[in-house]
């Protein structure tokens, strides 16, 4: 698997995109758990918040590999999101991101997925793509404003019970 985290942190303008640690439990926990969240976000629905906590250990591991391309979303020392590998095929880099519904539209999704983009062409990455959900106007905007373009692939998820179309986005790196 080549390593694809050759940086093990990205600083931007206004956050800091690290592993997360054990002390970000709580903040995790609140992103993984929040209800607004989980609309866009593919993640199991936990009936407790204590629930969560296998899924937060299985992330701050994840985080802490090399080989994987997982970083906590820090603003001012706090994680409000996280942007990870969904699938790795060959110099192909699928991302999701999400941010914690109190610092959306503000911009930092942009910037972290820009920076995460930017990192993985450094790594040697030839294709970066993110998906959305086909309503879900915001994320799509947030790609393209990362300067990621629609691609003709789409897939029908059953997710909580409903099922939606997935669109995706693609950056290349030669066309940087």
């Amino acid at each position: 698997m080549p390593q694809l985290k050759t940086q093990p942190i990205l600083v931007t303008k206004r956050l800091t995109l690290r592993a997360i640690e054990g002390e970000d439990e709580e903040d995790m926990l609140d992103l993984l758990t929040n209800t607004e969240v989980g609309k866009t976000y593919m993640l199991p629905e936990f009936a407790q918040r204590e629930d969560a906590r296998p899924l937060f250990d299985r992330l701050k591991d994840l985080s802490a590999d090399n080989g994987r391309f997982v970083y906590g979303i820090c603003l001012h020392g706090r994680i409000i999101g996280m942007l990870n590998d969904v699938e790795i095929d060959g110099a192909r880099v699928e991302l999701g991101y999400v941010i914690h519904p109190a610092y959306q539209n503000q911009g930092y999704a942009t910037e972290a997925l820009t920076a995460g983009i930017d990192s993985l062409f450094q790594a040697g990455i030839s294709t970066v793509e993110t998906g959305a959900f086909e309503g879900n106007l915001a994320s799509m905007r947030v790609m393209e404003k990362s300067g990621m373009h629609r691609i003709p692939r789409t897939d029908q998820i059953d997710y909580r019970g409903n099922t939606h179309t997935c669109v995706y986005y693609q950056k290349n790196a030669k066309n940087r």
